[in-house]
């Protein structure tokens, strides 16, 4: 029988598991697999063109017929056109990373889709609360990527406590006893980054995913060097030297790197500053931080794209340390609920 929760009531999925919207990873191949594997698949559109979007969203309706999710940047300058594009097309989920702004939210909800923001604190989780999100993911500090210093049991409880609407728990999150101890805790089901990047459905190159497998648990790094805010690595030869790099160094990277995402989006001198500036006002960011911001794009796309541990990093959560296999997506799904649920009825046995 599968595990009902307001995850998989809201969605139309029929496991409680979400794959997240990672740059350069969630693209169609792995949000439609995860898709028909039952669980929610979401596409990471940060990393997408508008058009590049749009191709997207088509092709994973191509490849299922299952619900699905569109990972979405708040302060996007299009962010208002890409809300209206996965209006039109029908899409299931939008999730964000950021907290959207209010009218977003209503735009969205008036038309049918169901409005996840990501949360690191129980009082994000509140804002969006109220401003009508349907539910959040919280991701503890043990996430990949983007992350906060409180940990996974810790924060949890304190959304759970927070707010009313159905709470998605993430940072950590690898098999069954987790998807078990999350909706212990009543959370409403998991989101899994780093588990779904390594699976036979994912496109990440095997060369990339085969050093993934090599970390132990002491295999990633909490750096703020890479883009200014804290940020969960492989602890990769490449991210060592960037943690030691002086400003002068990281400025001259950083420019660099900017012109190579200015290339590769085709955007504007002035439409890349205007991205800044809403950066900016969005966050807590000094300027600094802001123009480090800049790296994160290309410097992914070089390790989980272009497969180049020596100019790239690679985004990881702490559970890389205890993952040993490349599953595809429905066999990871299977297994994850199977083992759950006989961890539900054998914590129910204690109770007689």
């Amino acid at each position: 029988m599968p595990l009902r929760t307001p995850l998989t009531e809201l969605t139309g999925v029929t496991h409680p598991i979400v794959q997240t919207g990672m740059g350069w990873v969630a693209g169609p191949r792995l949000v439609s697999a995860t898709a028909n594997a039952g669980a929610l698949g979401i596409l990471a559109s940060a990393t997408m063109t508008y058009d590049e979007l749009d191709h997207a969203i088509k092709e994973v309706k191509q490849r299922t017929d299952k619900p699905f999710g569109v990972n979405l940047r708040a302060d996007a300058g299009d962010a208002a056109e890409r809300v209206e594009l996965l209006i039109q097309h029908g899409v299931k989920v939008a999730s964000f990373a950021l907290a959207p702004k209010k009218d977003l939210i209503a735009r969205l909800k008036d038309h049918g889709l169901v409005v996840m923001p990501s949360v690191g604190a129980a009082r994000h989780a509140e804002k969006v609360a109220s401003w009508g999100a349907d539910l959040v993911m919280m991701q503890g500090g043990e996430g990949g990527g983007h992350t906060g210093p409180t940990a996974t049991t810790l924060l949890l409880p304190s959304v759970l406590d927070a707010v009313d609407i159905p709470v998605v728990a993430a940072g950590g999150f690898f098999d069954g006893r987790g998807l078990a101890a999350a909706l212990a805790y009543g959370a409403a089901g998991i989101g899994m980054g780093t588990r779904f990047l390594l699976t036979s459905d994912s496109a990440v190159p095997d060369e990339i995913k085969r050093t993934y497998l090599g970390f132990g648990l002491d295999g990633t790094v909490v750096t703020t060097k890479a883009d200014g805010m804290p940020h969960r690595l492989l602890r990769t030869p490449f991210i060592e030297g960037l943690t030691k790099e002086g400003f002068v160094q990281r400025m001259a990277r950083t420019l660099r790197r900017t012109k190579d995402f200015k290339r590769l989006s085709g955007q504007s001198w002035p439409s890349l500053v205007a991205d800044g500036l809403r950066m900016k006002r969005g966050s807590d960011r000094s300027w600094t931080q802001t123009m480090l911001a800049a790296n994160t794009p290309m410097l992914l796309k070089a390790g989980l794209v272009e497969g180049d541990t020596k100019a790239g990093m690679l985004a990881s959560g702490q559970v890389v340390g205890v993952i040993e296999d490349l599953p595809s997506c429905a066999e990871l799904v299977t297994r994850i609920v199977d083992a759950a649920q006989e961890r539900l009825k054998a914590t129910s046995a204690l109770l007689d």
